[in-house]
């Protein structure tokens, strides 16, 4: 079932130049458009293939509706309209919405509350007093254990799982493989041997967050690991016990967040960071790929500390001077204490 412009505009909150009785039934890109598919232009590299497309709407900014032959989406924020319009054309023209249902081999404890439009796929278990919110979806083969919360219009795919009384908030997407409330790496030494330290505590998920596959989230040792409203985590990113990542913040693939450290909102941290325990990140700070973080980040900026690829020459010699800085800065100590001397 195709959506109408006016619909798709009116939900991005886009301004239409056009008819809005157009009819959309896909997404489609600026060069090879399609009649009933909308795209969108928001890099300007792109914008050659404007003049030509064929798809029937194109979601802009102002200046470009002049180059546009077709009917035009305008919004200040192209390519975020076009996520929303995406979504949404995914959810009601693709059928791809929870159509509810409990499938026979799915066990549920009879102490669980199941909401109302639940869809609960093949093998799926339910732990005593755990709730799932109305409109939500488990997927085959997860686990959902005892007394964990999980709140409405969740989309939780295949095989994740979910450790005791750990919380979901609403409109919660958590890909496949996900492991929510795992003990975290808790152990002290005592005379050579290790001693498990017991993990109590929870993991605490907010509204609107999205989980990629194979990530993992301690739960706590004593108090909380607490995962903000709006963060979106790549895959198979590791969070250990008593971390707190604030409101919005975006985390790419395979990085390590130690335990106990702290991210603030809005944050961006790319792919392979690796983040030392018991530390403190501001808000508004983003870290580029492949960085290691050793101390507290007490201001908003980007942050940097991998080695830019070179050639393998290159990188030997540089790395054979690196090794030789302490001696050259104490050769460099002592010339400026000569100099000082010699007065």
């Amino acid at each position: 079932m195709a959506c109408l412009l006016g619909e798709l505009a009116e939900y991005a909150g886009c301004r239409l130049k056009g008819n809005p009785s157009i009819e959309i039934d896909r997404v489609c890109t600026l060069h090879d458009g399609r009649p009933g598919g909308i795209t969108f232009l928001a890099n300007r590299k792109y914008a050659r293939h404007l003049p030509t497309t064929t798809a029937s709407a194109v979601i802009l900014r102002s200046e470009d509706v002049s180059s546009c032959p077709v009917a035009a989406l305008i919004h200040d924020n192209p390519y975020a309209s076009y996520a929303r319009i995406a979504g949404y054309i995914e959810r009601h023209d693709t059928g791809q919405a929870p159509a509810g249902g409990i499938h026979a081999t799915a066990v549920i404890h009879g102490t669980a509350k199941i909401g109302k439009g639940v869809t609960l796929g093949a093998g799926v278990v339910i732990g005593a007093n755990a709730s799932i919110g109305d409109n939500s979806a488990v997927g085959p083969g997860c686990v959902i254990s005892d007394n964990v919360l999980i709140g409405e219009n969740a989309d939780l795919h295949p095989n994740i799982t979910i450790y005791k009384q750990c919380t979901v908030g609403h409109n919660a997407l958590i890909h496949a493989g996900v492991v929510i409330g795992a003990d975290g790496f808790g152990q002290v030494q005592d005379k050579g041997e290790w001693i498990k330290v017991p993990q109590l505590g929870r993991v605490v998920i907010g509204d609107n967050v999205e989980i990629g596959a194979n990530t993992t989230i301690d739960r706590g040792a004593i108090e909380d690991t607490v995962i903000g409203n709006g963060v979106k985590l790549d895959n198979q990113i590791q969070i250990g016990h008593n971390v707190r990542i604030g409101d919005h913040t975006a985390i790419a693939g395979c990085t390590g967040i130690a335990g106990s450290a702290e991210i603030g909102c809005r944050c961006t941290i790319g792919g392979m960071v690796v983040i030392l325990g018991h530390l403190k990140i501001a808000d508004d700070v983003h870290i580029t790929a492949q960085s290691m973080v050793t101390k507290s980040i007490k201001a908003a900026g980007v942050y940097s500390s991998s080695t830019p690829l070179q050639t393998n020459a290159r990188w030997k010699r540089n790395y054979a001077r690196l090794s030789q800085l302490d001696d050259m800065a104490r050769r460099l100590k002592e010339l400026e204490r000569q100099l000082k001397a010699g007065g």
